[in-house]
């Protein structure tokens, strides 16, 4: 074995991490360990491994199976290989190509009821047989315990410094046997959400002014979930550090899991810079042009706005109405469609003439597209066609005229045939009934939630309407037929995102907007808008709107979310533009590579509770600075936050003295106005 194997005198030399969606995707879990791992990987190099469950299908896409280069490793596996246990060992082919274990439960399947009884002997943590799940847990964190108690038995000399991070509670009871059987490995571990807060707030309970004041024990066991409860506790109190992803989820784990996190892990992106600030505006005006394309088709025979003073705001994630904040959006929207009205009979409104266009897209059950929704794009993509071919024969009669030095008198640009064709187009391409409010036939649409409210409001798409709404029960792809665009090329060609969420322990949806430069509504309960609150000075001038979900009562958060979104329907293009390179240039705050040194942070910390003499043996690193965000130059201190406040004329600072991060940042708020 080569000596540089067991060479232990660097920091963080071994780190493992453990999650059950290490090349598993389950749900957003997956997006925070992909993302990160090329920091990490960069980091520590052939040290870093993470550790999961094996899932063929995801293993055959997304793993390059190979054998470890550590020998330590290759004597492990063999180990337990030896035990007829299956192991696979690769490269996860994402950023960073970081080492993956992954373990077939399957093939541990005969040890379930020994497994069983030492979790109960050591930790009196019952496993009822009635849950798979739970059960599919207790292998895996036996099968983990066992590769990281051999992995540390195998190497000699002085106390290594080994990390281990958790994952939630499905990865908790590798955790809590490590520290039962006293191995020598410093545990972390993270819990992205409370397991009991997910339940509570799914049943619609005042959950934050009751929470302490929950009996914990009996909420966990009427919900059945008193094991699962168990173990996320246990994980989360027997971890040298626990760690949670924001200040929201720290608040709610003082409380369930009667433990306060050492350390919060707030979640990032891999960000991509462009060369030049105004790439990312040329990117929203492509994208947002194909949304164009789908509007004229979804609303045609009724496509009596105009799209240059339109606006597109949307709604996005999993269909949990209540806790994604679908239901105040929806009240919102009545709220703002009655503003838009009345501003129509103001001659000097700002927002006169403004028609703003809401999606709200959530997976639902489904029949497929329905027809209207198909028809109008075939529709509309006939009359284009139509269309196209008058414009080149009317070109090509106007090239030979001027050729023979003629002006082609107006009459004579169409054929009789050529008129027939496009009234036929023009006819056919008018209707009587309503633009759909839903793109495709939904289950039970009699009781789906957000068709009942849309109808309770009224919102029908109706021709005073000036907000028109469209719910599209499924998440978008490149193959859509109505759409033919992904999530993010759909997010960079809308103008808002609007998340007013009541239960979201981080929320991806506003970060992905900021890094693509979109302004996005978010609330004080959500872990983005508690950090961006904390690290921003006057969030809303950096495009960044967050809603008092905490504090205010619902009535109060609705007409703050609906003032919000009239304010920004007032707002000029070049308002919008500049909003716009604001918000982008905030995407430093949430790259992996700044926040990457709070995961440092917490493996530090946990080295230290294991190895008291660690300090004497390695120098302290400087200790975490967090990065703050001022207010901009250009608006005076007396101004409200938001750019609204300027309407009436554009600033008169020039623009690139509208620098108010304190980072090492520059850029120019100069764009043409036509890239809105």
């Amino acid at each position: 074995m080569a000596s540089g194997d067991y060479h232990v005198a660097d920091p963080f030399r071994f780190h493992f991490e453990i999650s059950w969606e290490v090349a598993n995707k389950v749900g957003g879990i997956y997006t925070v360990i992909r993302t990160k791992a090329a920091v990490t990987t960069a980091e520590l190099g052939e040290q870093f491994c993470m550790i999961g469950p094996y899932n063929e299908k995801f293993v055959r896409l997304e793993v390059e199976v190979t054998e470890p280069e550590l020998s330590i490793t290759r004597e492990v596996l063999a180990q337990m290989r030896s035990h007829k246990l299956k192991v696979t060992y690769g490269r996860w082919l994402i950023d960073g190509s970081p080492n993956v274990i992954l373990f077939d439960l399957n093939s541990a399947r005969d040890k379930l009821e020994e497994w069983r009884s030492e979790l109960w002997d050591l930790a009196h943590i019952g496993m009822p047989d009635n849950d798979s799940e739970s059960q599919d847990a207790l292998l895996f964190g036996q099968l983990t315990c066992w590769f990281l108690s051999e992995f540390r038995s195998r190497i000699p000399g002085p106390r290594p410094m080994i990390t281990s991070q958790f994952h939630e509670w499905q990865a908790g009871i590798g955790l809590v046997m490590l520290r039962m059987k006293h191995v020598d490995v410093a545990t972390i571990f993270t819990t992205h959400a409370t397991l009991l807060g997910r339940y509570l707030c799914a049943a619609n309970v005042d959950f934050y002014n009751n929470l302490p004041y929950f009996e914990i024990d009996k909420e966990a066991g009427q919900r059945q979930i008193y094991h699962r409860y168990c173990i996320e506790r246990a994980a989360a109190q027997c971890s040298h550090v626990f760690t949670t992803v924001s200040e929201v989820t720290g608040d709610e784990a003082e409380h369930l899991l009667k433990r306060r996190p050492d350390v919060i892990l707030p979640n990032g992106l891999n960000i991509k810079k462009f060369s030049a600030l105004h790439e990312f505006q040329n990117m929203h005006a492509k994208s947002k042009e194909k949304i164009h394309e789908f509007v004229r088709g979804h609303f045609y025979g009724h496509y009596d706005f105009d799209l240059d003073k339109t606006l597109y705001c949307f709604i996005a994630g999993r269909y949990e109405f209540s806790n994604k904040g679908a239901d105040l959006f929806i009240e919102s929207l009545g709220r703002l469609n009655h503003f838009l009205q009345m501003a129509d009979k103001e001659p000097n409104n700002p927002a006169k003439g403004r028609t703003v266009v809401a999606f709200l897209i959530f997976p639902a059950r489904n029949n497929s597209f329905n027809v209207d929704s198909l028809k109008g794009q075939a529709i509309t993509k006939q009359l284009r066609e139509v269309v196209n071919e008058l414009q080149a024969k009317i070109g090509a009669k106007m090239f030979e005229a001027a050729l023979s030095g003629k002006i082609l008198e107006s009459e004579h640009f169409l054929d009789k045939e050529d008129h027939v064709k496009l009234k036929r187009c023009i006819f056919a391409a008018q209707r009587s009934n309503l633009p759909p409010i839903v793109t495709h036939n939904v289950v039970d649409d009699a009781y789906d939630p957000i068709l009942c409210n849309l109808r309770r409001l009224q919102l029908f798409n109706n021709e005073s309407d000036r907000v028109k709404v469209i719910f599209h029960p499924e998440f978008l792809s490149s193959t859509n037929p109505l759409f033919g665009m992904d999530y993010e090329e759909f997010v960079r060609g809308c103008h808002l995102g609007v998340f007013p969420s009541y239960y979201e322990p981080w929320g991806y949806t506003p970060a992905e907007c900021t890094v693509m430069g979109i302004p996005s509504v978010t609330t004080d309960l959500s872990g983005f808008g508690r950090f961006m609150a904390r690290h921003v000075d006057h969030p809303s001038s950096y495009g960044i709107y967050i809603i008092d979900r905490r504090h205010n009562s619902v009535e109060e958060s609705v007409q703050q979310l609906a003032n919000y979104m009239f304010e920004f329907c007032s707002m000029n293009r070049r308002q919008r533009i500049l909003q716009r390179n604001r918000t982008e240039r905030l995407s430093d705050l949430l790259d992996w590579q700044s926040l990457g040194k709070y995961y440092r942070k917490a493996r530090r910390m946990a080295i230290e509770k294991l190895i008291p003499e660690y300090n004497k043996r390695m120098r302290r690193p400087p200790s975490v600075t967090s990065i703050h965000v001022s207010k901009p130059f250009s608006e005076a201190d007396s101004n409200p936050p938001s750019p609204v406040s300027s309407r009436p004329s554009s600033p008169t600072t020039p623009d690139t003295q509208d620098l108010g991060i304190v980072m090492a940042k520059t850029g120019s708020d100069r764009s043409s106005n036509n890239e809105d």
